[in-house]
């Protein structure tokens, strides 16, 4: 068994895209950091506070996803592993880099935005949906990336 043969290649995809949770908890920690200032002032925006804080977690959930169908269908989750040919470990290694590598960066920056959604929040409770709202258009690149990868994922042959 090589470094870079097709088994090794397909674990590295799943790898790959599991790391968008290194968004994701960069995100929340963003975000958990600019909710627990809002706490400080105002212990009754907890509610609030929650869903803006939770939002940046989606891009490690979709990374997951997508580690998940790749080790389901090399069959590693059952025990029966595939053997793989280089070609068809890329092509794994490739669907997994679109999520993972846009699951990072996009939930650092949804992170910000929930922090930027949170001092809304705390000066004018009021405008909180428009806070979700902006914290979100940052989470449709996160889903374009988990489309790609799961249409690449799909159309892997073994």
């Amino acid at each position: 068994m090589s470094i870079f043969d097709g088994n090794s290649l397909a674990l590295l995809g799943a790898a790959i895209a599991a790391l968008a949770g290194i968004g994701s908890a960069m995100g929340v920690g963003i975000a958990g950091q600019a909710a627990s200032g809002v706490l400080a002032e105002d212990p009754k925006k907890f509610g609030k506070t929650l869903i803006l804080q939770a939002l940046p977690g989606t891009q490690g959930i979709y990374g997951l996803i997508i580690a998940f169908l790749i080790l389901n269908k090399i069959g590693l989750l059952s025990g029966n592993m595939v053997e793989l040919s280089q070609a068809q470990g890329l092509y794994f290694l490739m669907a997994g880099i679109p999520i993972g590598l846009v699951g990072i960066w996009s939930g650092i920056a949804q992170g910000k935005a929930a922090a930027a959604a949170l001092q809304l929040t705390a000066k004018r409770p009021e405008q909180m949906v428009k806070g979700i709202i902006y914290t979100a258009m940052v989470e449709t690149y996160a889903i374009f990336a988990l489309l790609v990868s799961v249409l690449m994922w799909l159309n892997i042959q073994i």
